[in-house]
Formats: structure tokens, sequence, C-alpha cells
């Protein structure tokens, strides 16, 4: 019987990590792979934004890869293999979808994640978590994990009512932020401006924002500005020390209306 493409997948990896196979394969580990993993994982989200479907798909491949890398490695060190992985997961997601393999019901994406949590803490391996924010990953972006903690500590009950609460809130933050700015404490500003961030991310979560994925926008609308001024300035034959904080203002704000006349 013919073997399918994901068999055979297998035993490239098989192949690549053999006694005959790539040096550079046969000497990875869990370890020195770590950063291609998060790498793969941005060129996935990339691909993504850029709705690109030919590179999503072969991105999700590269990304696919490096789990299947990982599991070579496991399977050579005699701990677990790729159906390990896959048997697991198939048991998770039936044992945590009730609604959909059970007789539970769940109305809504909210009751979804509910239950979710509930599941979670029930099973084997999840007997040591003393608090509900145990779990959140440590290596999270910050804005990320922020509001992952927040929501986890919102299914609770420790929440605000509504988004009109979390408004008066970044105010006295920023109330906070100006006062300690006053008294030079350098400490007590990081500490400010970091309350400041966390109550944004609040206001994210009440408006059901990624925190994260709006400041990626911003930063990306900020380069493709940044660079429309540069190539601004080189039509000019200037250079940004030919103009004060007002005149590049006013390039900034032309690089701005360009963007709207092409978007109209």
């Amino acid at each position: 019987m013919r073997k399918g493409p994901f068999d055979q997948l297998v035993q490239v990896f098989a192949a690549l990590r053999s006694e005959n196979g790539c040096p550079w394969d046969r000497e990875q580990t869990h370890e020195s792979i770590k950063p291609d993993l998060i790498e793969e994982t941005y060129e996935v989200i990339e691909a993504i934004d850029a709705r690109d479907t030919p590179k999503l798909r072969e991105e999700l491949g590269d990304l696919l890869g490096n789990v299947m890398l990982h599991a070579q490695i496991a399977r050579d060190e005699g701990e677990f293999d790729i159906n390990d992985i896959i048997t697991i997961l198939m048991e998770k997601l039936i044992r945590r979808h009730p609604h959909v393999f059970g007789d539970e019901d769940a109305n809504d994406a909210d009751q979804v994640l509910k239950n979710w949590e509930q599941i979670k803490r029930s099973e084997s391996g999840y007997e040591d978590r003393e608090s509900v924010l145990d779990g959140v990953p440590d290596h999270l972006p910050s804005l990320q994990r922020a509001q992952k903690i927040q929501r986890k500590a919102a299914r609770v009950g420790f929440d605000w009512n509504e988004v009109s609460d979390v408004l008066p809130k970044i105010d006295e933050e920023i109330a906070e932020l100006k006062a300690s700015i006053q008294e030079n404490d350098r400490e007590e500003i990081e500490l400010e401006i970091g309350d400041l961030l966390f109550s944004i991310v609040n206001l994210c979560r009440f408006l059901d924002v990624r925190a994260e994925e709006a400041l990626r926008k911003a930063n990306r609308k900020f380069v493709r500005r940044f660079k429309a001024m540069e190539k601004e300035l080189e039509r000019r034959g200037d250079s940004f020390k030919d103009y004060d904080l007002a005149g590049l203002d006013e390039i900034w704000d032309r690089a701005k209306e360009s963007e709207v006349e092409v978007k109209s």
C-alpha cells in the first residue's frame, strides 16, 4: 500500500536524522531549534497579515517541519514520536469538547472557554496549579500575556462591569505616571508605565481588540509612513537635519494624506 504524504514526511525526517543523514539535522536538540520554532511562527503570522495564501501554505509547512524535527529528536532519544503527539492531541480535543463529542451543552464561545478551563484543571498534570493564573507562559510577548492573564482573572469574576469602568482607571494611571515623572523617580516611572500599559490592555480586551495585534499594526503603520517621509526628503534632496520638528510633522502629515488618497 502506497504511503501518504504524512507518512512520507515522517520517513524524510527519519532519514535526515539517520546515521547517513544530514550532519546539521543530526546534531540538533530541542534546545538548539527553539529559536527556529519562534521564527517560523512569526513568519506564518506575517503571511496571514499579508493575506498571501501561497506564502501561508509554505510557512505552515515550515512550521510543521519544525514540529516534525522535534518529534524525530524525541524518537531518537526514546522519549516519544509523532504518533504519540497526535494521539495526545486528539484525546485532548475530544475530552475538552464535550459539547461536540459528548452530552454537554455550550451555547456560546464564552461558555466553551469556561468549560475548557474547568476540564483542564481536572486533568492529570494540572494538579500542581494552585492559581487560576498558573499556566500562562512566561515567554509570551508581554502585551499578549497581560491580555491572557486578564481573561483568566475575568472568568472567575475579577473584572470591571463594562468598558466605561476601564477608562477612569487609565486616567488614574496617567496621573500617577505624571507624578512619578515630576519626582524623577526612574524605578517608579517604569512601574507606572507598566501599570498604564496593563490598563490599556484591559481596554483592548473589553473592546475585543488584541493588544499585541493592535501594536503590531501601529508599528507597521509608523514604518510605512516613516519610509514615505524618507522618500519625500530624498525627492527634495534634503535630509532630516534640514528640518525642525514642525517641518518634519508637515511631511509626516502629507504621508498620512497620501495613504488616505490611495485608500479612497
